[in-house]
């Protein structure tokens, strides 16, 4: 299972976190590319992890790279081709077309957009990349409820706008896994 799902894998077991994720991550993959207002990249750690098989031919494989989540976040941001680029997790089970749709339609207003998530950080993070922001990410709490407040901080700090979406809830624990399954049953 690697680094994805760990906390979730040890409150439900191993088994059942990498189904869950696995599942998300191919029902995601598959909504995200069947739109054709954006290109859809997956971006996967390991460097060397093997593509999913199953995914759509759309999409498009690049490596994380190493870091903490923020820097593999700016990573991302800096490989990716000129342009808005909105990032988003692959825990969150009600991230739909609209939202990601909202997300650009905002960085047409703001320089930054996030997507909040109830436990204090983000399942969606957007930017203009106009003018550059490097040190978005520097200094984030990350898997704290001082993640989406941390970046926050940076973002202003640069005197930059940010603009926010609906609050989702991203499923990384025992509780929100029992939630999601009687949400989706």
């Amino acid at each position: 299972m690697g680094r994805v799902k760990t906390r979730l894998g040890r409150d439900i077991g191993t088994i059942d976190a990498w189904t869950f994720y696995r599942r998300n991550l191919m029902d995601m993959a598959r909504r995200m590319a069947a739109d054709t207002r954006w290109r859809t990249w997956l971006s996967l750690t390991p460097d060397n992890a093997p593509n999913p098989p199953q995914l759509p031919a759309s999409i498009t494989i690049m490596a994380q790279g190493s870091g903490d989540l923020g820097t593999r976040m700016s990573n991302a941001m800096v490989a990716l081709p000129p342009g808005p680029v909105v990032i988003i997790g692959t825990d969150i089970p009600a991230i739909t077309r609209p939202r990601i749709a909202r997300a650009f339609s905002l960085l047409g207003q703001t320089d930054t957009v996030f997507g909040p998530a109830a436990d204090g950080g983000y399942w969606l993070v957007g930017s203009r990349r106009r003018p550059r922001f490097p040190d978005m990410f520097r200094n984030v709490r990350w898997s704290t409820e001082h993640a989406l407040s941390d970046t926050l901080a940076n973002v202003s700090r640069e005197r930059l706008s940010a603009g926010l979406l609906d609050i989702l809830e991203d499923v990384d624990d025992a509780a929100s896994y029992e939630r999601w399954r009687k949400h989706d049953k």
